[in-house]
């Protein structure tokens, strides 16, 4: 059964299952909640990951997630890669997955760390804009409007033991677990 279990899962992810399974589910999310199937504003982030074994990406510290997400939190696209590569350059990498998936995107947010390329190569790659969304007041936290969907999706994510830590080798798969992990999330939600 062990085996039947790994052979369903990597054919999944090579004929690109997980991702149909997940726009599927983001679509529904999104008129259950009132609003159009595909979203017009994404939010990117990234959060850095602690890896347990030699893997196709890995930085100094190991490595990174950069998602993209809507106002809902729902995800939009992730991509992984290692961590010693700046937000700014990493980022366009799940920008562009996301704006193939869904081309209603009309516009990014991003935090401070995205200033500079990211925002040039939003702008030159896809045609589109970022708002940057930075500290209103210096050494104080505070809800920066629609950022805080991609943290919020971070945390549902975090609770997912499964990506505590980096278990996986390939890049595809590390990515593949952490749809999977959202499919629940979204599944609740509906």
């Amino acid at each position: 059964p062990l085996i039947r279990a790994r052979r369903f899962y990597r054919r999944a992810r090579i004929s690109g299952l997980w991702d149909k399974i997940l726009e599927h589910l983001v679509k529904k999310t999104r008129t259950n909640a009132g609003r159009k199937e595909s979203p017009s504003y994404a939010i990117i982030d990234s959060q850095s990951v602690k890896t347990v074994a030699a893997s196709e990406e890995r930085g100094i510290d190991g490595g990174k997630r950069h998602i993209v997400v809507d106002v809902l939190g729902c995800l939009l696209s992730i991509v992984v890669h290692a961590a010693n590569i700046h937000d700014t350059k990493g980022g366009i990498f799940a920008a562009k997955r996301g704006y193939e998936r869904y081309p209603s995107i009309q516009k990014f947010c991003a935090d401070a760390g995205y200033r500079g390329t990211f925002v040039a190569d939003a702008k030159g790659q896809l045609g589109l804009d970022v708002d940057i969304s930075e500290k209103i007041k210096p050494h104080q936290w505070e809800k920066l409007p629609w950022r805080w969907g991609v943290e919020r999706t971070f945390s549902w994510l975090n609770h997912s033991r499964r990506l505590s830590k980096d278990y996986e080798i390939s890049v595809s798969s590390a990515e593949a677990m952490v749809k999977i992990s959202h499919f629940h999330t979204l599944l609740k939600r509906l």
